[in-house]
């Protein structure tokens, strides 16, 4: 089981309630899922491997941003 963070564990984030590090493991999960189903596409000829990579960065920007939303980190710039 997870536990909530100490304060000051990670420069500029402030510690979590269990709630929410239950929700972004819940989206870490789902990362991963479709991580495992882009990679199987990766390996058919088919597909267009570039407009694949495309899509696999910006939905890893979307996952970032995601995780970023429910952390809160403080920052100067």
């Amino acid at each position: 089981m997870t536990h909530p963070q100490k304060p000051g564990a990670v420069t500029g984030y402030r510690e979590l309630p269990q709630d929410l590090i239950d929700l972004a493991n819940q989206v870490k999960e789902k990362e991963n899922e479709l991580g495992d189903l882009l990679a199987s596409l990766r390996e058919r000829d088919d597909v267009d491997q570039r407009c694949l990579a495309l899509g696999r960065t910006s939905l890893q920007q979307g996952f970032m941003w995601t995780v970023r939303g429910l952390f809160c980190p403080e920052s100067r710039l």
